[in-house]
């Protein structure tokens, strides 16, 4: 009660006005996290649509028309942007028809083994035969399930597709972002948990040799650029992640 003691009726009176400060700085702290978990949901959603299938002309469009910093601080991501803007800088009539002939050596392959392309799978980088269908197809439906994500009824690849797991990601991301958007810190932490021991325990364990395969397959600057792109990006996003969840998240008691 000592500390009390000195309070005047004036100190009192500023009381509630600096509760309420204090609860708009934390709103829009809210925000801004919300806003930078949207924008790196969006940055996830793009890297699953490029895993997904092959490049059409309208994707190929507008990302001509988009704009790829030149220093972002980390080599892969900067490499990644570097051969993805040089590709874009010099289409041409066949470009589309171009990329798709590449999507298909690199992650299609013409061979009956695991070592004739760059398998998007993470079964064929954990198991010890590089066999599909394996337990880590298993382990990541499991965590779709806890998450209540489901696959979309038309996806005839496994669950443990690149594509599928950087989706999962951006799923994530935006409901930590509503979460955060709604004062409910405490929601935002353990789906931004979940977010970062998936990328620890499952993409951050195979990719890089996915992306390393995909730099012995792929002849475009694209597909070389994405490889790159997406282990610089999920690298970092770990250590955001990390980073975030270790001090208090705007909106937790």
């Amino acid at each position: 009660m000592a500390e009390f003691e000195n309070l005047t009726p004036e100190d009192l009176a500023e009381a509630p006005l600096d509760a309420e400060l204090d609860e708009a700085q934390a709103a829009d702290a809210g925000a801004e996290l919300a806003a930078m978990l949207e924008a790196r949901s969006g940055t996830y959603l793009l890297l699953s649509r490029l895993f997904h299938k092959e490049v059409d002309q309208q994707l190929l469009a507008d990302m001509h028309d988009s704009l790829y910093p030149a220093d972002t601080g980390d080599a892969d991501i900067d490499k990644g942007y570097l051969y993805i803007s040089t590709f874009l800088s010099n289409l041409w009539s066949e470009s589309v028809r171009e990329l798709k002939v590449d999507f298909a050596r690199c992650f299609l392959g013409q061979g009956v083994d695991g070592y004739s392309a760059a398998y998007p799978y993470e079964s064929v980088y954990t198991s010890p035969k590089r066999l599909m269908m394996e337990e880590a197809r298993r382990e990541v439906m499991h965590t779709y399930h806890v998450w209540s994500v489901d696959k979309d009824p038309n996806w005839r690849e496994g669950e443990d597709h690149i594509s599928l797991e950087l989706l999962f990601e951006s799923i994530m991301g935006n409901r930590a972002a509503a979460a955060l958007a709604e004062g409910n810190g405490e929601e935002a932490r353990k789906i931004l948990q979940g977010a970062a021991d998936f990328l620890d325990e499952h993409l951050m364990g195979w990719y890089p040799m996915l992306a390393a395969d995909m730099q012995r397959f792929a002849k475009t600057k694209f597909y070389l650029g994405l490889s790159h792109l997406t282990l610089g990006f999920i690298a970092t996003d770990l250590q955001f992640l990390q980073d975030l969840l270790a001090e208090p998240l705007p909106g937790e008691e």
